[in-house]
């Protein structure tokens, strides 16, 4: 009987840590491709973030370097994406949409693409929404990227708004 509760018990931590394990899983997989990780960075220059951790403040320091009056820091306000992204036929080249809507705008999908034909096993994309056009819109709601061949779509990513 104790052997038999302690089994059980194993089994159900096990159980546990699996689908704890599976559902931090970042890898969003794709008819053929996957977009491996999205890092999202919001760039506001007027507001410095304290901390003990040198990470938080060398990535706000990164983004500013070489914007020395506060007109050149405003110029990079802004919110940052990266994408780490791969697809599993590298012989062709594909396209990188990246859609978003933003706080002023409302419903309103506005579009940035980048072609890639000279593609890796891992590859590295990256949109800001800066300058202006953050300074008038106001920061980005909600995301999507698709990433196509042709009209093929192989892997899509979206934050959690977007409809």
């Amino acid at each position: 009987m104790i052997q038999s509760a302690r089994l059980f018990s194993t089994l159900g931590c096990l159980a546990i840590v699996l689908m704890t394990a599976t559902s931090c899983t970042s890898t969003i997989r794709g008819n053929g491709g996957a977009v491996k990780k999205v890092k999202t960075y919001h760039l506001q220059p007027n507001q410095r973030v304290q901390g003990n951790d040198p990470a938080v403040n060398f990535e706000r320091s990164y983004y500013l370097h070489g914007a020395v009056t506060m007109a050149e820091q405003m110029e990079r306000a802004g919110q940052y994406y990266t994408f780490f992204w791969k697809v599993d036929d590298r012989s062709q080249p594909v396209t990188l949409r990246f859609e978003y809507r933003q706080q002023k705008t409302g419903l309103t999908t506005k579009i940035k693409e980048e072609q890639v034909s000279d593609i890796s096993r891992t590859n590295i994309a990256r949109f800001n929404v800066t300058g202006p056009e953050y300074q008038a819109d106001g920061p980005v709601t909600s995301w999507r990227l698709i990433v196509l061949r042709g009209k093929e779509e192989l892997v899509q990513a979206n934050s959690y708004l977007w409809k």
